[in-house]
């Protein structure tokens, strides 16, 4: 599993106009917080954030440098990130820290391996999920999980009790719901041609 490090710098003061003045200035808002860590307030550079955030799908961690006089190193979970929907500028970003000796609840991407036979034979594959939810030590998380679906023909489906995970890797998703399944095409109902109705003639107005 990747961490990546950020520097951060501590912050005073909240509310919208602050924000407005450190975005201004190419940083972004945020915070920071853990089970046994009130929150504390921070500001990131928004340029180091985006190079971390790029080409990740989720479940980034990164080591967090605060300084205020003194360091202070946080390995934290990007919890939450708030973007602005025209602009796509950074507008907030929680970091929750990670405590390595007590297992979290994330979930983990889906990678889905190899052709269903199914298709061949002329089915549909859908994949109903993309992630599942697993808790575990961070030191044992795996970073996606690999679901080979070459095997499924049509009407099979892959269940989350057919993933293999990794010792010590819970999922907490129900045994029972579906990942991806294969399914017959739909049939396809020929439309009725519609019959051409003859033209009505109309006769012409006799000339008085």
């Amino acid at each position: 599993m990747e961490i990546s490090e950020l520097k951060a710098s501590l912050r005073n003061t909240s509310g919208k106009g602050v924000s407005r003045r450190l975005r201004k200035d190419g940083l972004t808002p945020a915070v920071f917080y853990g089970p046994k860590t009130e929150a504390v307030l921070l500001a990131v550079n928004s340029s180091d954030l985006m190079k971390i955030l790029k080409g990740k799908e989720e479940n980034i961690f990164i080591n967090l440098l605060i300084g205020d006089g003194r360091k202070m190193e946080k390995f934290t979970l990007i919890k939450e990130l708030q973007i602005d929907p025209v602009s796509r500028k950074f507008l907030h970003v929680d970091f929750c820290e990670i405590d390595m000796e007590h297992a979290i609840t994330v979930d983990v991407p889906i990678h889905f391996k190899g052709e269903a036979i199914g298709i061949d034979n002329g089915g549909d594959l859908h994949h109903i999920r993309r992630e599942i939810k697993v808790s575990c030590l961070f030191t044992v998380l795996p970073e996606f999980v690999e679901v080979d679906i070459s095997g499924l023909g049509i009407g099979d489906s892959i269940k989350v009790q057919d993933i293999k995970l990794p010792d010590g890797v819970n999922v907490l998703d129900p045994h029972d719901t579906i990942i991806a399944s294969v399914t017959a095409p739909r049939a396809v109902v020929a439309a009725e041609p519609v019959e051409e109705q003859e033209a009505v003639e109309t006769p012409e107005e006799e000339v008085k």
